[in-house]
């Protein structure tokens, strides 16, 4: 799957505001580990266990047929802006 359809899998399978980074996975994986980042107001005041099911669920299949193993770092969008700063 290319990263970019992750992406777009992930920022469309959300009804509030989502912005979705992905990257191959570090170290010596194959092309099916990936890195995500995911920003979405929808984390506001869920666990980081109910922001993973959110991008889980967004990713649906893909999870068990052509994504192997997902690093996920999720934020709401003041979380991720007191990052940058």
């Amino acid at each position: 799957m290319d990263l970019s359809d992750v992406e777009a899998r992930i920022e469309d399978g959300f009804e509030a505001d989502c912005e979705a980074t992905v990257t191959r996975a570090r170290g010596d994986h194959d092309d099916d580990h990936l890195a995500a980042t995911v920003v979405s107001s929808a984390f506001e005041g869920e666990s980081l266990v109910a922001q993973h099911d959110l991008v889980y669920d967004a990713l649906g299949d893909a999870m068990t047929t052509e994504i192997h193993a997902l690093e996920l770092t999720t934020y709401t969008p003041s979380e991720a802006d007191e990052r940058a700063d």
